[in-house]
């Protein structure tokens, strides 16, 4: 029977048969009896009624899953007579010691709402009590009844709000979209805007680039302006694991969260998990692309990275063609324009006509964006109207009329040629369009509009109604600007118009001929017909349709169909002050020790018998300091890599973020992978130290030494695994430590004097190890054994050559830029960068310079010297030297002639950051060895 429901028959004939069966004594029928009767039990109330005591028992079953099933099929027996049985058994259920049957207890209470409005104030109170509730399985099924019955009482959540955030990764996917709904509501009433210090920033994150000195003064005013609530920092932090999700909808709500909560510089994060998203199924594309245009439209740089997932693929439908044309119009910027145009022009060939004509409409808007191209984009639409295709041609023609209207420039060669095109095209849209230009044109092309109009009085009878109308509109254009030639022939269309079968045709016939035709009975307005018809017409705004979505919450039904949807609940406006933190700290601290700080301990336990007493007072002299400054530094990564309790530390490190170096989320995954390789390579040298340690015991000291002064730079999970690498070290030198006491103390002291210097950057990202500071390690090495690690020249140098300024880009100017892996000339820090210029015009190119440099925090640049003269057709290669801080950060900056300055950046591929390491093969496996120990110890 269950099997036919499953496949859409209809089975209610049986009920009464299979109603019997619920008293049956095997749970297994039991289970399938309450199956069906979910489904039947609204349909036959009055059979389903009959059994409502077998339900009552049910509800007191040892067995979980027939207490929850009774407690659902109550619940969905839609009568008011039992609305006081469903109370009670509601009650009983939120109380129940299976989590599940609590759950089934969430949902009953949405139906019982819906059943019975006036049950509200029992239900809070029930809700109340279940958002208390610490199970996992529960809390997504209870804040999906607060959401249906009660989601203006906010004062519910406050006690239960750090609870939630915490219990977040573990809810059921479904339960994870409510909550974050839900609490992107929440905290849009109870916490202040991030985004105040955001507002002097451009779309195209012109912050990002801004020199050091301009970087602390916008970091310090923000400071001062804003500091975000230490909750708001826990929700922003705890969802954002959820980014990975495998569920489609968890990526789509976290995203809407980041976007309407988050503070602008980390919204970047959420674009390649949505991104991610376009290799779903067409259904999710659908709504994960209106949600990407929604927000293209305020921030192109977050998707300008990957402008080519949007590239239309021929195997899509039409309305994902159509929303990823509307998405490449609202990333066009003068950089990507010359590829996006490649680009349509294969569009406009497509079978598919409306994706053709959505295309032209496209090449349309980009001309009027980009002032650039406009000519460009013009020449191409008329070269379109030769296509054999009447559909591209009349849409040609409709966005070559917008395109002419805002230009007032003389294009009468194009009016001409248009006017040509009347004997062929059929489109009535496309038809009337002509007329209106040649209308609007009729004094720049006196000898064709009058042709026009009287081949148009020919064909009067049998046009479209929206052209006979631009007829009439035409006619009384030319007779109020040339009525020698166009007299007789207006008043024989005003004629025809006035017997039109269309009342809209003839009610337009006689208001022109009033205003017009001068008569004893025309009124006052007649004086002013050539200012109401030959009037400047404003200029038509193309605009995208995704422009008004905005204030929908993005992710919602309401956002997807433009317009209010029942049960749309509206983002509250940010409260200029917030209201008081302290309503969600009653019992929350109970459940944070409970829940945070266990992670928080586990972390301490190697920190704590990493040192021994001694030495850990010698350290933390040395190295608090350094730690301190270093970290905060440091931008998002130890946010993405560390433990999701420790609110303290990541709070200082995302609110450095916020002002500083890394707002695109590539550049701080990129950084990462920098970090990671830094890291293990610092580790092999600790190692190298510690492998020393087995024979001299001063070298031991060493290595502690260089330890803790480095730790404060390393990202957690590193530290982690070093702390256990060190731990088996020590325990295996323990001998030689008691015989050797003095000498530690002697060799340590100046060691940590010597050592110092080098290894205390403040305020700057660690660079990766240099040569010079190799060379320090490798002196400090006081036993015989040779270097495991030795810097070499680079085996494979490739010859792959990366754009830096296209020439159409450049106006003749072509730049390509290389990494030759050579030593840099002017810093043992700097990558070494080779820019070859190339002159493609036909004339001289002079003083060829570096202009303004927009370098991230702690990057520096040395430029190559300015370039008097470049002959036509000639090349030149110069080399500059860029210390990008282990980082593939953007190190942006313009190139100047003469004349002009175009702006262009450079980011290095991650292998260019690294230094070749020479090694034999049995100290290669060693280290093999040594690394995959440290990556079992760290997971």
């Amino acid at each position: 029977i269950l099997q036919m429901i499953a496949k859409g028959k209809n089975a209610s004939e049986l009920f009464p048969a299979v109603v019997k069966n619920v008293a049956s004594k095997n749970i297994e029928i039991k289970k399938l009896v309450y199956v069906y009767l979910v489904r039947y039990a609204e349909e036959q109330q009055d059979l389903a009624l009959l059994s409502i005591s077998t339900f009552q028992r049910a509800l007191k079953d040892p067995n979980q899953l027939i207490r929850a099933s009774a407690l659902r099929v109550l619940s969905s027996i839609r009568v008011p007579i039992i609305v006081p049985i469903m109370m009670l058994a509601i009650k009983e259920a939120s109380a129940d010691l299976s989590p599940y049957v609590r759950k089934n207890a969430a949902h009953a209470i949405q139906k019982l709402y819906s059943l019975d409005p006036e049950q509200k104030e029992m239900l809070i109170e029930i809700i109340e009590k279940l958002l208390k509730d610490k199970s996992t399985l529960v809390a997504g099924s209870v804040v999906m009844a607060f959401e249906e019955v009660c989601p203006d009482r906010i004062d519910l959540i406050h006690k239960n709000y750090r609870k939630l955030c915490n219990l977040l990764v573990d809810v059921e996917e479904w339960g994870q979209v409510v909550i974050i709904h839900m609490l992107t509501r929440y905290a849009r009433t109870q916490f202040v805007s991030p985004w105040k210090e955001d507002d002097g920033l451009e779309d195209n994150e012109k912050d990002f680039y801004d020199s050091d000195e301009e970087q602390k003064e916008k970091s310090d005013k923000r400071k001062k302006a804003y500091t975000m609530d230490p909750d708001h920092r826990l929700l922003i932090r705890n969802t954002k694991p959820l980014l990975q999700s495998r569920n489609a909808a968890v990526v789509m709500a976290v995203a809407q969260l980041y976007w309407h909560i988050a503070p602008k510089s980390e919204v970047g994060i959420i674009s390649k998990p949505l991104v991610r998203l376009l290799r779903s199924n067409r259904e999710v594309q659908y709504i994960v692309l209106q949600n990407i245009a929604t927000m293209s439209i305020q921030r192109k740089g977050m998707f300008e990275p990957y402008l080519k997932s949007f590239y239309v693929r021929s195997t899509d439908p039409t309305m994902i063609k159509i929303l990823k044309l509307e998405i490449l119009t609202n990333l066009a910027n003068e950089a990507n324009i010359s590829t996006l145009l490649r680009e349509f022009q294969t569009y406009v060939k497509s079978q598919d006509k409306q994706f053709a004509a959505a295309t032209i409409q496209t090449i349309g808007r980009c001309a009027t964006n980009i002032s650039e191209v406009t000519d460009t984009c013009l020449n191409g639409l008329v070269c379109l109207l030769s296509n054999r295709d009447e559909i591209v041609v009349a849409e040609s023609v409709v966005v070559i009329k917008k395109l002419l209207q805002m230009q007032p420039i003389q294009h009468g060669e194009i009016i001409k040629h248009m006017a040509k095109l009347l004997d062929s095209i059929t489109v009535p849209v496309a038809r009337a369009s002509i007329l209106w230009l040649i209308g609007e044109n009729c004094e720049r092309v006196p000898i064709i509009a009058p042709d026009v109009l009287r081949k148009m009085a020919k064909s009067f009878t049998s046009e479209d109604d929206l052209v006979k109308l631009q007829i009439l509109n035409l006619g009384a254009k030319l007779y109020l600007t040339n009525s020698r030639q166009t007299k007789l022939l207006t008043q024989y269309i005003l004629n025809l118009g006035k017997y039109d079968q269309n009342y809209d045709i003839r009610d337009r016939t006689r208001f022109i001929r009033q205003l017009i035709v001068p008569n004893e009975k025309s009124g006052a307005l007649s004086k002013y017909a050539k200012k109401i018809f030959l009037a400047q017409k404003p200029a038509p705004l193309l605009e995208s349709p995704f422009k008004d979505r905005d204030h929908f919450q993005l992710g919602t039904l309401s956002h997807t169909l433009n317009t209010k949807a029942t049960g749309y609940l509206e983002l509250s406006n940010w409260p200029e002050v917030a209201p008081d933190p302290s309503v969600r700290n009653v019992e929350v601290i109970e459940l944070a020790k409970e829940w945070t700080p266990a992670g928080k301990a586990k972390k301490e336990k190697p920190d704590k018998k990493f040192y021994s007493e001694s030495e850990e007072e010698e350290d933390s002299s040395e190295s608090s300091s350094d730690s301190e400054s270093e970290s905060g530094s440091e931008s998002g990564e130890q946010d993405e890599e560390g433990d999701s309790s420790e609110d303290s530390s990541e709070d200082s490190s995302e609110h450095q973020s916020e002002s500083g170096s890394e707002s695109e989320a590539e550049n701080k995954r990129a950084g990462q992978k920098s970090s990671r390789t830094k890291g293990k390579r610092d580790s092999e040298d600790v190692d190298k130290e510690n492998e020393n340690s087995k024979t001299s015991d001063s070298s031991d000291a060493e290595s502690s030494s260089i330890e803790g002064s480095s730790s404060g730079s390393e990202s957690e999970s590193v530290s982690e695994s070093e702390s256990e690498s060190r731990k088996v070290t020590k325990e295996k030198g323990k001998k030689p430590k008691q015989d050797g006491n003095p000498l530690t103390k002697d060799v340590s002291l100046l060691d940590l004097d010597d050592f110092n210097p080098v290894s205390t950057p403040v305020a700057l990202p660690v660079p990766a190890l240099s040569p010079s500071l190799i060379a320090d390690l490798e002196g400090l090495n006081l036993s015989a054994s040779s270097s495991v690690i030795s810097v070499s020249t680079p085996v494979f140098v490739p010859m792959t050559t990366h754009v830096l300024l296209h020439r159409m880009s450049g106006k003749g100017l072509a730049a390509h830029y290389s990494f030759p892996r050579q030593p840099c000339i002017f810093g043992d820090k700097m990558v070494s960068v080779q820019i070859t210029l190339n002159n493609t015009t036909d004339r001289k190119i002079e003083n060829i310079h570096i202009g303004e440099k927009k370098l991230p925090m702690g990057m520096q640049m040395h430029v190559f010297n300015p370039i008097g003269s470049l002959e036509p057709g000639g090349s030149i290669t110069v080399s500059m030297g860029i210390d990008f801080c282990d980082s593939t950060q953007t190190a942006s900056f313009q190139l100047c002639t003469k004349d002009d300055c175009f702006s262009v950046n450079i980011q290095p591929p991650v292998g260019e950051l690294l230094l070749p390491v020479a090694m034999s093969e049995k100290d290669f496996k060693k280290e093999q060895g040594l690394q995959l120990k440290l990556c079992t110890v760290g997971h």
